[in-house]
C-alpha cells in the first residue's frame, strides 16, 4: 500500500512538472522569452492575421498600384539595417526613415492600417515586423508573383538611426553586391533572385540620369546600354526634369521575368543591375532563372525562398531586444 502510494505520488509529481514546463514554454512564445519565427506562429492567438494583412494591402494596392513595389522595397530596406525588426517604420528626426535612401519609401500608411486592425482583433500580439514581412509577400502576389509561406514570430526593434543606413547602391559592382549580401547571410543566387524583384517599381531620375547623359564624366551615355534604349530614358528623365522611370520598362506593374530578360539585352536603368550580366557567376544564374541554361530554376519559387531567407536576417526574439509595438511608428 505504501509502495503503491509512493509510485502514484512520483507519477503525479512528474506530470505536474511536465505541465509546468509546457506552460512556461507556451508563455515564452507569447512574451518573446523563447520565441522563434516559424510557420503558423500565432495559431489561435491571432487566427486571421494573414487575411487581415492581405485585405489591407489589397485595398491600398488597388487604389495606388505603386504601393506594391513600395512595400517590397521597404521590407528590403528594413532587413538590411539592423535586421527585419520594423525599425524602418519608426518615425523621428533621426530615424532610418530620414536617411536619404529611405526618403522615397512609400506604404507606411498600409502597415499602420493593418496594425490598427490587428490591434482590434488580437491586441499586443502581432509585431509590425511580421506585418511588413507579410505585406511584402502579398504585394508580390497581387502583382502576379508566386505565393510563399511566411514564418512569423519576429519582435519589433527599439532602435532606428539614420546613421545606421548603409544599403547596396545603384552603381555598385557585382563584387560589392556579393559582399553586401554575404554579410547578411545571403548567397549569390539570393542576390540575383532578389534583384529580380526590380520587375516592379520605379527609380528616381536622379539615380539614373548620369548613365544616360554623362557617364563617368564623358559627356556621353554608358556605352554598355542598348543604344535604342537610351533615347527612351532620356525623354523620361531629361537633364532638367523628370521624376521617376520604370525599372522594368513597359512591364513595371507585373511581377515576372521580364526584368531579367531586359538585363540580358542591356535595357535596364541601374548600373548595378546591368553589371550582373557581365559577371560569369551571376550571368549563369540569370540564364538558369530564364530557362536558358540547365538545370533551370523557377524564378517564382526561388524568389519566395530568398525572401524567406532575407526575412530571417538578425530577427529579434527576446524581450531584451524587442517588443510588440502598439503603433508601428513609435516604440512603446
Amino acid at each position: 500500500m505504501s509502495r503503491g502510494y509512493n509510485l502514484l505520488f512520483i507519477l503525479v509529481t512528474f506530470l505536474v512538472l511536465v505541465a509546468a514546463v509546457t506552460a512556461q514554454g507556451n508563455r515564452g512564445s507569447n512574451n518573446g522569452g523563447g520565441r522563434r519565427p516559424r510557420f503558423g506562429f500565432y495559431g489561435n492567438r491571432c487566427r486571421n492575421v494573414e487575411s487581415i494583412v492581405k485585405s489591407v494591402v489589397q485595398s491600398h494596392v488597388r487604389s495606388i498600384p505603386a504601393n506594391a513595389p513600395g512595400i517590397l522595397r521597404m521590407h528590403f530596406h528594413d532587413c538590411f539595417v539592423r535586421g527585419c525588426d520594423g525599425s524602418v517604420l519608426l518615425a523621428g528626426n533621426t530615424s532610418e526613415r530620414t536617411a536619404v535612401p529611405n526618403r522615397s519609401l512609400r506604404g507606411f500608411e498600409v502597415i499602420e492600417e493593418a496594425k490598427t486592425r490587428l490591434e482590434k482583433a488580437c491586441p499586443r500580439t502581432v509585431s509590425c515586423a511580421d506585418i511588413l514581412t507579410l505585406a511584402a509577400r502579398d504585394a508580390v502576389v497581387l502583382t502576379g508573383g508566386q505565393r510563399w509561406e511566411v514564418p512569423l514570430g519576429r519582435l519589433d526593434g527599439r532602435i532606428s538611426q539614420a546613421s545606421d543606413v548603409n544599403l547596396p547602391g545603384p552603381s555598385d559592382s557585382v563584387a560589392k553586391q556579393k559582399q553586401d549580401f554575404a554579410a547578411k547571410t545571403l548567397n549569390t543566387l539570393d542576390l540575383v533572385t532578389l534583384v529580380g524583384g526590380h520587375t516592379i517599381g520605379t527609380a528616381g531620375c536622379g539615380l539614373v540620369r548620369g548613365r544616360f547623359f554623362n557617364f563617368n564624366g564623358t559627356g556621353q551615355p554608358d556605352p554598355s546600354i542598348d543604344p535604342s534604349f537610351v533615347p527612351l530614358i532620356q525623354a523620361q528623365c531629361p537633364q532638367n526634369g523628370g521624376t521617376r522611370v520604370e525599372l522594368d520598362e513597359g512591364s513595371a506593374g507585373r511581377f515576372d521575368t521580364s526584368f531579367l530578360r531586359k538585363v540580358t539585352s542591356s535595357r535596364v536603368v541601374l548600373q548595378s543591375d546591368l553589371v550582373l550580366w557581365r559577371d560569369p557567376e551571376t550571368r549563369v544564374i540569370i540564364e538558369r532563372l530564364l530557362g536558358l541554361r540547365r538545370p533551370s530554376l523557377r524564378f517564382g519559387a526561388e524568389f519566395g525562398k530568398s525572401m524567406v531567407k532575407m526575412s530571417l536576417i538578425e530577427v529579434k526574439t527576446r524581450l531584451a531586444d524587442g517588443e510588440i509595438r502598439r503603433v508601428c511608428s513609435a516604440i512603446n
